[in-house]
């Protein structure tokens, strides 16, 4: 019988709670081990897990069968129920309620891979805040520079820009 051929690579990031630091060394070991495990048992292949105290990052080929919110969804409550029912039970552990995913080509595996295993570094060199004005695409860029609303009409006033050192704190100012 035939099967499907795919290449369905995936990147997920989420953080855990009010971005509280909560991924000990004690943790990361036993938590990255639980959602490589539920990778397989989705039939999926982790190509990379890595992150910092307050968020973790997975690459992962999917399988044809597994949606990105399932994969999501699934990691993230086994490795969420193995921390606080088994390694840490007399302390706080929580995801927060949202993720982010980012598909790939084959090509670009390797150097999000890299990327994944060096977060350590790349968060001790790096500004929050200058990476973020980095990776905000560019026609929003000239948008808030400029100060020219939207052509839609936004849902709060705080859509209008993207966040910035500035207004991340009051987004009505």
């Amino acid at each position: 019988m035939r099967s499907p051929y795919t290449q369905l690579y995936l990147h997920i990031v989420w953080a855990t709670w009010d971005r509280l630091p909560l991924i000990t060394e004690q943790v990361k070991p036993r938590l990255y081990a639980a959602i490589a495990a539920k990778c397989h048992e989705l039939k999926c292949v982790p190509l990379a897990i890595g992150g910092i105290a307050d968020h973790v990052h997975l690459l992962v080929r999917l399988h044809t069968t597994v949606a990105a919110a399932t994969l999501a969804k699934e990691v993230k409550g086994a490795s969420s129920h193995l921390v606080t029912h088994e390694i840490t039970p007399d302390q706080f552990f929580k995801w927060q309620g949202s993720y982010g995913a980012f598909t790939l080509r084959k090509s670009e595996t390797p150097n999000v891979q890299a990327y994944i295993e060096r977060q350590a570094e790349h968060h001790a060199a790096v500004d929050l805040w200058e990476e973020g004005n980095r990776l905000r695409p560019k026609k929003m860029k000239t948008r808030i520079e400029s100060g020219s609303p939207s052509r839609r009409r936004p849902t709060s006033r705080w859509l209008l820009r993207f966040p910035t050192a500035e207004n991340w704190m009051n987004p009505h100012a």
